[in-house]
């Protein structure tokens, strides 16, 4: 995929060497279509196509959805079916704690701006249904390094972590298609960053961090 706006570069040059090594079908999509003349598009088009045989050359704003729906259909005839990893209804292979702590954590992130730094982990310490209930009852920690940064996201009278999670339920909510209750607690654990087995016991690996 290249932007119609910017012209050919180096990196563009590079990649087009591997994939001519390659020796695979090559589909090029113009994306920003919206932001150049016609003539300007046309001339980018030709340019790319003389370093190399296309299979397919499909111009699309994606802003704008033009054209999408036929990228689409293009990239699904091209496509050979494989072998289904997973079930038909599983949209990540993430596993679900990872995803609901991340939606608690970008709540945090987000309510209390500059306020809380990049230094805040949540761990997901129960998941389960209560058959009373039929609501998905989660328990979660919000892990942060200093007393000040719990302070913040505690607020004056509960009211800052209450609203995170208020709406960090409605978006776990539409993940799992479930009613949720959802408690949060904040726990103050000192520069649990610079301990690799913390990292590991809050989701991470190095490669995230």
């Amino acid at each position: 995929m290249v932007p119609a706006d910017e012209q050919r570069g180096k990196g563009d040059d590079m990649i087009i060497e591997r994939l001519k090594a390659a020796k695979v079908p090559v589909i090029l999509v113009v994306n920003k279509i919206d932001k150049v003349h016609p003539d300007q598009l046309l001339a980018q088009i030709d340019d790319f196509r003389n370093q190399m045989d296309f299979k397919e050359i499909v111009p699309i704003s994606a802003l704008q959805g033009n054209n999408v729906s036929r990228l689409i259909d293009i990239l699904s005839e091209n496509l050979e079916e494989g072998f289904q990893y997973f079930p038909s209804d599983q949209i990540t292979d993430h596993p679900e704690r990872f995803l609901v702590s991340e939606m608690i954590r970008e709540k945090v992130l987000h309510l209390t701006r500059e306020e809380i730094p990049h230094s805040v982990a949540v761990v997901v310490d129960s998941m389960k249904r209560d058959e009373e209930t039929d609501k998905v009852h989660i328990r979660a920690t919000i892990m942060v390094e200093r007393d000040s940064q719990k302070g913040i996201i505690i607020g004056k009278g509960g009211a800052m972590l209450k609203k995170i999670g208020t709406m960090a339920r409605r978006d776990i909510e539409l993940m799992l298609g479930d009613k949720v209750f959802l408690e949060t607690w904040v726990k103050v654990k000192k520069n649990w960053r610079d301990k690799k087995l913390d990292l590991a016991d809050f989701g991470y690996n190095e490669k995230e961090y």
